[in-house]
């Protein structure tokens, strides 16, 4: 009761009206969308996700639990255009209307495809996407951010179909006719924007900004969100409307607040709004169309990891919003963690759904989290359905730390992964003794009491790390029975941190060894003490090697550097690697020298730091260390997660009772399989819950597809596909006849091999 009236304190304290439901609220059955089949609710997929909900549930039942075992691929798609290591994926949720299956390649080109057979009926390829400032560059990892998880369809009358999404370096949004594959040039400047625009920040241009999620449509609206850098200088996360017939920006929510507007005063560092960035919904949305409410989750402000130049509680980061969908004006927020130190973004979309409370309905949004927590909220009010106690937490003892007094902890919903670890979660079985006691080890060397504990030169356990718990593939409703699925991660993280010495580099270094220390201190977390990541370092597998990757290399052309082009890729980032603005002209140029072995210059002086003194507020006193073996993962000298089974897992949570119905390992490690051990294995991408009795996922790094009994847990089908399906499904049907598909991506974060085919399967005819 306490937390509730909090609560309604702050409604009143930001200008919030607090609204009672309306009497008579149906039981949320009924579809309020322009694109979905309103008289068949949920039997077709037009919108990533499956619907406005974001439910991903899907009313068909031809293919169910009596004959799921029975189904065959119906057709396979290949553009052809995977990458021949294990650098590209596909991610994509793909989208089904009138027959028409619309989805992304690896190199994210727009396909429109005969849902019912695979054909291709037309590809649109954007080309060379113009790039600014910080967002240059090509290289071994790819142009940057080739992440696309799905695109927005919106349905203007028969004349006006149009399909809208990011393609290639990620900050231009595109407006393509649905049914030619044509640019529409009265879409902003030739059939596009830039997303760089009209953000509200002087400097945006220089700045990564990307989007990997789909925007969501409301009537004439594109809502959008983004992807940002998570570095000390990196744009802020403000959600935006464009008009779909424009392209102009019709409203702006700041996330990081200006003066003048609710939630400034949690910034207590001045000037904040005009540097930090972040608090981003790069997840996703969910859309209440009856009610006109847009939901989001956001992310963390930056840079992660220390705060000492945003302090405060930080609002908007980490929070529920819900936003009036016409003009961007807040309706009600809620902050799941104060003034993030740990990377505990938002990475699942909320979720709309109906609950019984007191033998009521009440119309809910849902939010899971990295931490594995649920949090579930009145959908016009923000009043929590169940009370969320404020506990108190570690407070950090890194210098100009600001930490936080208590954080938000839900009661009705027990978490659906482990949080504080201790010695007896460590894992024994599967690996040897030796490798055994090097775990307890480095364990008993962190600080491990509490999940709340902050990053620490000692190091930091982190569990759940920032993989989740909760993921980007959110969790999928059946809105028959009132349960919740979700597929989550157990893989815990070390957050150690190191002192930055201001003036350590002195002018008698060569650019050489100055290289060679930045390296260290900025590089050699990801990519190894020796260059080589997962050449010689299995924990660091998801990464590329820098060995040898000189222009005099022979490596392929756009896969090695000049200075000039390896300054760029520092500058920008690609894919998981976040852009180094933080670094001088100076520092770039004595990274290169050492990466690259350059003899003109890696001799040559290296000019002090000092002489270009970058801004106060991106200064900070500490760096992020990297955990024993890789990027801050806790890793078993195999590589394996440092904690007992399962590694990844699929749950069934009755959201009217808080109740956990089952949960079944989801994944394998051959390793461990061999063994007789059901690890499962970290996972990316959601499922989907079919009325036939049904949940589908791939997910997982073994380039399986499987089937659960929705009920029970138990696995009734699985099936190898061409590589891991790093995606979540779509369920639809075509003359009577059901598919579910899947993108065969593989590659990306799980570091499996590329792959650029979708799948569908089906029953064989005569079991329709």
């Amino acid at each position: 009761m306490k937390r509730i009236q909090l609560v309604r304190r702050r409604n009143k304290i930001f200008g919030i009206a607090s609204l009672s439901i309306a009497a008579g609220i149906l039981v949320g059955l009924v579809a309020f969308r322009d694109n979905r089949n309103v008289d068949k609710p949920y039997t077709d997929w037009t919108i990533y996700g499956g619907g406005s909900e974001n439910i991903k549930y899907s009313a068909l039942d031809q293919i169910n639990t009596s004959n799921v075992k029975n189904l065959q691929v119906a057709w396979e798609y290949a553009s052809g255009e995977a990458s021949a290591t294990n650098t590209t994926d596909m991610k994509t949720n793909p989208i089904i209307v009138n027959g028409v299956m619309y989805g992304l390649n690896p190199q994210l080109k727009l396909f429109a495809l005969d849902a019912a057979t695979g054909n291709v009926k037309w590809v649109y390829d954007p080309g060379s996407i113009p790039e600014k400032g910080k967002n240059s560059g090509r290289g071994p990892f790819g142009p940057s951010t080739k992440i696309c998880r799905g695109v927005t369809y919106y349905n203007g009358g028969k004349n006006d179909q149009r399909i809208l999404y990011t393609p290639g370096g990620g900050h231009m949004l595109y407006c393509i006719n649905a049914l030619t594959g044509k640019v529409i040039p009265t879409f902003g400047t030739n059939g596009h924007i830039d997303l760089h625009d009209e953000l509200d920040m002087e400097n945006a241009h220089d700045l990564h900004i990307s989007n990997t999620s789909p925007g969501i449509i409301y009537k004439n609206l594109i809502i959008m969100g983004s992807r940002l850098a998570e570095s000390a200088e990196a744009a802020p996360g403000h959600i935006r409307a464009f008009d779909v017939h424009t392209g102009k920006r019709k409203w702006i929510f700041h996330t990081i607040p200006h003066p003048g507007e609710p939630g400034y005063e949690t910034w207590e560092s001045p000037g904040a709004y005009k540097y930090v960035g972040g608090a981003n919904a790069w997840g996703g949305f969910s859309l209440d169309e009856k009610r006109g409410l847009v939901f989001a989750g956001t992310g963390s402000a930056t840079p992660d990891f220390y705060g000492g130049n945003r302090k405060g509680n930080n609002l908007y980061a980490n929070s529920i919003l819900a936003l009036d969908a016409a003009t961007g004006k807040l309706k009600w927020h809620y902050q799941t963690v104060h003034h993030d130190l740990w990377d505990w973004d938002h990475a699942a979309h909320p979720i709309l759904v109906t609950v019984k409370k007191d033998n009521k309905p009440v119309d809910a949004v849902v939010q899971i989290t990295k931490q594995g927590y649920i949090f579930m909220f009145n959908r016009e009010t923000g009043e929590p359905i169940h009370p969320i106690n404020e506990v108190p937490v570690p407070k950090s003892d890194l210098a100009g730390e600001w930490t936080s007094p208590t954080q938000p902890v839900p009661t009705f919903f027990k978490p659906f992964v482990r949080q504080r670890l201790t010695e007896d979660d460590l894992l024994k079985e599967g690996i040897p003794d030796s490798s055994y006691q090097d775990i307890l080890k480095k364990f008993r060397s962190y600080k491990t009491d509490n999940m709340w504990n902050p990053p620490s030169l000692q190091g930091t356990i982190e569990s759940p790390g920032w993989n989740g718990g909760a993921e980007w593939g959110g969790p999928t409703f059946d809105p028959t029975s009132g349960i919740m699925y979700i597929n989550a991660n157990e893989s815990p993280w070390v957050m150690k941190m190191q002192e930055v010495k201001k003036g350590e580099m002195i002018a008698k270094q060569t650019n050489f060894e100055a290289g060679q220390m930045l390296y260290q201190q900025n590089c050699s977390g990801c990519h190894g003490k020796d260059r080589r990541a997962g050449e010689t370092n299995k924990a660091l597998s998801a990464n590329p090697s820098l060995v040898g990757i000189a222009e005099n290399s022979n490596l392929k052309p756009g896969q090695k550097y000049d200075e000039t082009s390896f300054k760029s890729l520092i500058s920008s980032g690609r894919n998981n690697m976040p852009p180094f603005g933080h670094l001088s002209a100076e520092q770039k140029t004595a990274l290169a020298s050492f990466i690259l072995n350059l003899d003109k210059i890696k001799d040559q002086p290296f000019k002090d730091l000092n002489t270009k003194e970058e801004p106060a507020h991106f200064r900070t006193p500490y760096s992020f260390a990297g955990g024993p073996y890789g990027i801050g993962k806790f890793l078993t000298k195999e590589g394996f997660p440092a904690v007992k089974t399962p590694w990844g897992h699929l749950s069934a949570v009755d959201l009217n009772t808080g109740k956990e119905l089952w949960k079944q390992p989801l994944g394998d490690y051959p390793e461990m399989k061999a063994k007789g051990i059901r690890s499962g294995s970290e996972n990316f991408g959601g499922s989907v819950v079919t009325a036939g009795g049904l949940v589908f996922i791939a997910a997982t790094r073994d380039e399986k597809f499987r089937a659960f009994d929705k009920k029970t847990g138990e696995l009734l089908w699985e099936v190898k596909i061409p590589a891991a399906g790093i995606a979540t499904p779509a369920i639809y049907q075509v003359n009577g006849k059901q598919f579910v598909v899947i993108a065969c991506g593989g590659g990306g974060k799980q570091r499996t091999k590329s792959g650029d085919k979708y799948v569908a399967f089906a029953l064989p005819t005569a079991q329709k």
